[in-house]
């Protein structure tokens, strides 16, 4: 008998004990979790998307063809949107966006004049013109409230333009979230988009030389994306309309909505973008990569080239140059006739011979845009050359026609 109470006193001591370890290890578990999850939360990849600036801000990082890997567009977090509207997210947007300054809607109505100074409008909604407190001119966005991008696009735009800084991207001055009204503000960009200038009668058609430059910038700014910016970033709408030219000409890329972060994750996404600049690869596998952009990137340049928009048939015309592509003859047919002739020959077929690379239905012989940039920077320097050459014989041919 007593040998029974000694064996269930020890079986439940037994019991006891073990329930306790069982306990202690649930509670570590516990902890280590929520420890996890607080240093997520508080350090996820973030911290490592600062954007590389080895050769400076403003510098087009020079890096070889490079055309490994495909990398998709990050697949879209659970819905935060409410931490810009009505703060029932956890995060609080300011420690998200050091050093964006964040406006009031009054302050916005009055810059704007009670938004009557629109001038524009796009997918995001209504753009004005406006001048803040500090007598700086700037752009103001509104978030139209039948908008197809929406808040995600918002929170996408202000998250990836607080990081990203290039002379060939358009700068973000502060956003607005206030009384359920979502703005973006923008440095103001005088000379408009590129698309104004392609097609609207009202300014004088870009010369040869502008177009190439605008193409160059263009070029640079996708390639920080893709190439300087930590982790990378996919455009995914690049358009006439979503270039900006400063008082000097000088393009930035614009509208940021649908862009990406680029991860090694081949995970599918709905098909967003503009119709005529979307990649096919992209439409048939609903995968974005970085030769998506490039994609757009060679419609964008052959519309340049033709002043013809890919509705306008862009891409018929540059089916039949492309047959004589070997040629001289071939990219002649399509240019801008309101150009006058007034172009390089040898630019013209240089310049087309990259288009017609980064337009290839196959994403893998596309070239990659630091390839596209070195291209250009060499149609670029050529034509500098030239120059300079011309300067430097002009004093000899005057001086002799000054002797004879």
């Amino acid at each position: 008998m007593k040998e029974a109470s000694r064996e269930l006193i020890m079986g439940m001591l037994m019991g006891v004990l073990i329930s306790l370890m069982l306990a202690l290890v649930a509670f570590i578990c516990i902890k280590c979790r929520c420890r996890y999850l607080l240093l997520l939360e508080d350090n996820p990849r973030r911290a490592s998307t600062i954007p590389i600036r080895t050769n400076g801000v403003d510098a087009s990082v020079i890096l070889s063809d490079s055309t490994v890997g495909q990398e998709s567009p990050v697949v879209p977090q659970a819905n935060c949107t409410s931490v810009w509207l009505d703060g029932t997210c956890k995060k609080n947007p300011a420690s998200l966006l050091p050093g964006i300054p964040k406006y009031t809607y009054r302050d916005l109505q009055k810059a704007t004049c009670e938004f009557t100074s629109v001038i524009g409008q796009g997918a995001f909604g209504p753009v004005f013109k406006a001048t803040v407190s500090t007598g700086e001119t700037v752009a103001v966005k509104v978030l139209d409230t039948n908008s197809k991008q929406g808040e995600q696009e918002f929170q996408t735009e202000v998250l990836l333009l607080g990081r990203l800084h290039h002379r060939n991207l358009v700068n973000l001055l502060g956003y607005c979230a206030d009384k359920g009204q979502l703005m973006l503000v923008y440095m103001y960009m005088t000379n408009g988009s590129l698309a104004s200038h392609l097609y609207c009668e009202e300014h004088d058609p870009l010369n040869w030389t502008l177009r190439v430059d605008i193409a160059l910038d263009v070029a640079r700014g996708l390639e920080y994306l893709h190439y300087g910016a930590v982790p990378p970033v996919v455009h995914r709408d690049i358009k006439p309309s979503n270039v900006l030219l400063d008082q000097s000409m000088r393009a930035r890329v614009a509208d940021f909505g649908l862009s990406r972060e680029a991860i090694v994750n081949h995970q599918k996404s709905n098909v967003k973008g503009t119709f005529g600049y979307l990649d096919p690869e992209y439409i048939s596998s609903k995968i974005f990569t970085k030769k998506s952009d490039v994609y757009s990137f060679g419609v964008l340049l052959l519309e340049m080239i033709a002043g013809r928009s890919p509705q306008q048939g862009l891409m018929d015309y540059v089916e039949l140059a492309a047959m004589d592509v070997e040629g001289t003859a071939g990219w002649d047919e399509i240019v801008d006739p309101r150009l006058s002739g007034a172009y390089n020959a040898e630019e013209l077929h240089n310049i087309g011979a990259v288009a017609h690379k980064c337009i290839n239905p196959d994403s893998g012989p596309r070239p990659s845009m630091s390839f596209v940039v070195q291209a250009l920077s060499q149609v670029v320097k050529a034509r500098d050359g030239t120059r300079h050459r011309e300067k430097t014989l002009l004093p000899v041919a005057t001086a002799g026609e000054e002797a004879n």
